[in-house]
């Protein structure tokens, strides 16, 4: 292996090209160990983009081909596997984008030329599902050896056509017909790992294979992508050194960063929690905190959906489940928590064994970050100015104690939103005001239980803090007089900083923040 300084593999999939260029590398291998020392045949992992699933399953690639030099060092080289070397058929389907029929067909028939060629198989077959039966037996019979099958982002044709009955219909029966060879030419496969966003049941590699290992909840396979504290910690350490030298802060306090910015991700009941792998190497390797995995993808389906089911995204963002209901991806169901967690803007936080149901929530700062900047102009679109302009007069405002030049910030910014889209009724009033309230970036809660009632939105700083209630269509008078009814702010008599009492009033006829009422707490 080359030897000098390691270095962060960003975009880096090849397993081969990381080791032979001696770049940091977190030790996966345990769990190839643990797929090839079990009795099962087929296994499936989903896992959200950028978590290193085609890297893993490059690292299956080359254990199976035998290349036992650059796996020294790594766990699987202290196992007394034999290093034979097996035929290994890879099915990258992320080459392509597939917005028109055809396109699966020529990636198809461009790795089946690669194959035939390699094995010295030959084609007399035209269609793609016989002629993938037919390298498959082939490269059985010429090798001696069972084939290996693995297949990246097995479901790519479909997650890009959720929104086009037709193409998505066409893929469906194609990848129906080529994944029914994993059934037909069981007797000439040792293994089939398929990685994926989603589970589609309707698939024949589902609805045909009954002995399909689905390790996407597995105790045994929660750490099998991303990275472990303890990993983070082992590996990075001049990393995280560099990261607090340039932040000059301590180096407890860059963990800290890294934490709250990319850490909390969680794939299984009993998992640990998960950095993402992708945000860690960027941020290390520029010695920076950034939003690096948003940077990667605009989640348009997913703000789409929320906007069109009407969804209320406070509860949409700290919501139960089953497992059930997370495996499956259907647009048009009225619920997205399925497509949030998939894309990875939800993940589990805890998981109750008596009701049987996940606690899902958002990951972290930067995934929540990204998340609603993006969902923020589905809800408010201004003619004028931007949502940081907006955001920027708002915390200024809320630091230095001035809440009715905020709630003017506001006031301006709702009466900007286009025509077109100006919030049409209370719920997304709501969805609104949350979004920039969060967005702020103090510390805001929404939805804060005391013993008297649930307060709307309470926003702390150094100095101030703030119980606001929202109206629709009613007086701020009205909102005000609950907060003193409820007594709200009770529970901040003994706290140093000045408490504001802010009833919000917002006009459906209007579609803007009508009116405000401000009332300093009197502490006795």
């Amino acid at each position: 292996m080359m030897k000098g300084r390691k270095r962060y593999p960003i975009g880096q999939q090849d397993f081969k090209t990381i080791r032979a260029n001696n770049d940091y590398y977190v030790d996966k291998t345990e769990y190839v160990w643990r797929i090839v020392d079990s009795a099962s045949q087929y296994y499936f992992l989903a896992r959200p983009r950028r978590f290193g699933k085609s890297l893993f399953l490059s690292t299956l690639h080359y254990f199976f081909k035998g290349q036992r030099e650059l796996f020294k060092g790594l766990f699987i080289d202290t196992t007394d596997w034999n290093w034979d070397e097996y035929p290994v058929l890879r099915l990258d389907l992320n080459t392509e984008r597939y917005d028109e029929p055809g396109q699966l067909e020529r990636v198809l028939n461009k790795i089946f030329d690669s194959w035939e060629k390699k094995y010295g198989i030959d084609k007399i077959y035209e269609g793609c599902s016989q002629r993938f039966s037919h390298i498959i037996e082939t490269a059985h019979e010429k090798t001696g050896k069972k084939v290996i099958i693995l297949v990246d982002e097995y479901d790519k044709p479909l997650v890009g056509n959720l929104n086009k009955n037709e193409n998505f219909e066409l893929y469906r029966s194609q990848l129906a017909a080529l994944y029914s060879n994993f059934k037909s030419s069981a007797a000439h496969i040792r293994l089939v790992f398929l990685t994926g966003v989603s589970r589609f049941s309707t698939l024949s590699v589902f609805s045909d294979l009954n002995n399909i290992k689905d390790i996407t909840f597995s105790n045994d396979f929660g750490d099998v992508c991303g990275i472990t504290e303890r990993e983070l910690l082992d590996n990075f350490k001049e990393g995280i050194e560099n990261l607090a030298k340039e932040e000059e802060i301590a180096y407890e306090d860059a963990l800290t960063l890294l934490k709250s910015n990319y850490d909390g991700y969680r794939f299984a009941k009993k998992g640990s929690d998960i950095y993402n792998p992708w945000s860690v190497l960027n941020a290390l390797d520029e010695s920076k905190i950034g939003n690096y995995w948003n940077e990667t993808g605009m989640p348009t389906l997913v703000a789409k959906m929320l906007k069109r089911v009407g969804a209320d995204l406070e509860n949409s963002f700290d919501t139960y489940c089953t497992e059930d209901n997370l495996k499956g991806l259907d647009l048009l169901s009225s619920d997205p928590t399925a497509l949030l967690f998939q894309t990875g803007y939800l993940t589990i936080k805890n998981y109750s064994r008596e009701a049987e149901m996940f606690h899902l929530g958002i990951p972290n700062r930067e995934v929540r970050t990204g998340l609603f900047n993006i969902l923020l102009p589905y809800y408010v679109k201004c003619k004028t100015g931007t949502a940081n302009e907006t955001v920027s007069g708002i915390v200024r405002n809320f630091i230095f104690g001035k809440p009715d030049e905020a709630l003017k910030c506001m006031q301006a910014y709702f009466a900007g939103i286009d025509y077109k889209m100006r919030i049409d009724n209370e719920n997304n009033f709501h969805n609104a005001f949350y979004l920039l309230m969060d967005l702020i970036g103090l510390k805001t809660e929404t939805e804060h239980h005391t013993s008297d009632g649930s307060i709307d939105i309470k926003v702390q700083t150094h100095d101030y803090i703030y119980i606001i209630e929202l109206k629709y269509d009613r007086s701020p008078a009205d909102a005000l007089r609950q907060i003193e009814d409820k007594k709200y702010g009770r529970h901040l008599h003994a706290d140093s900083r000045k408490v504001f009492l802010i009833g919000v009033a917002f006009s459906s006829k209007t579609r803007c923040i009508e009116d405000w009422e401000i009332k300093r707490l009197e502490k006795v």
